[in-house]
């Protein structure tokens, strides 16, 4: 099966680089699948989950937006933030899930303060979504193989 290299890099570290047979990013636009031999392209990245699959087994990403550059060998994906399903604490992401949503529900409040406890609400339920998810670790089909 071929494979892409996938590099997940914040301003802290390099989170992950190696060699994947799948990426599936969230795009601003919609959520974007990358198989090996993409067309280039850039696109900027929505808070969201990334999964990537490789030998068969799906990895999942809570991701805080940024952007990510495409080429038909190499993804790079230059995140706000990204912590693997396992180095999420899921009581402190819902505990920054409750903060936002009291914080939204008080008056008044400017412009930006709205926009960023917005920002802080999805990233919290991003987090949550791909903890709970790493629970039930799955085998999945890749593309280029029979479901």
């Amino acid at each position: 099966m071929a494979t892409i290299r996938l590099d997940i890099v914040t301003i802290e570290r390099v989170v992950l680089s190696e060699q994947v047979n799948y990426v599936s990013a969230p795009g601003v636009d919609g959520d974007i699948g990358i198989l090996p031999r993409h067309t280039p392209l850039i696109t900027a990245l929505r808070e969201g989950e990334l999964h990537y699959i490789k030998d068969g087994v799906e990895y999942d990403f809570a991701i805080g937006g940024g952007f990510a550059e495409v080429r038909p060998d190499h993804v790079i994906i230059l995140a706000d933030s990204a912590e693997r399903a396992d180095e999420i604490d899921e009581q402190r992401a819902e505990a920054a899930r409750q903060r936002a949503l009291r914080a939204l529900q008080e008056t008044p409040r400017s412009d930006a303060d709205f926009v960023r406890l917005e920002h802080a609400l999805r990233r919290a339920e991003v987090r949550l979504k791909v903890a709970r998810r790493r629970r039930g670790a799955t085998r999945v089909s890749g593309p280029d193989e029979a479901a």
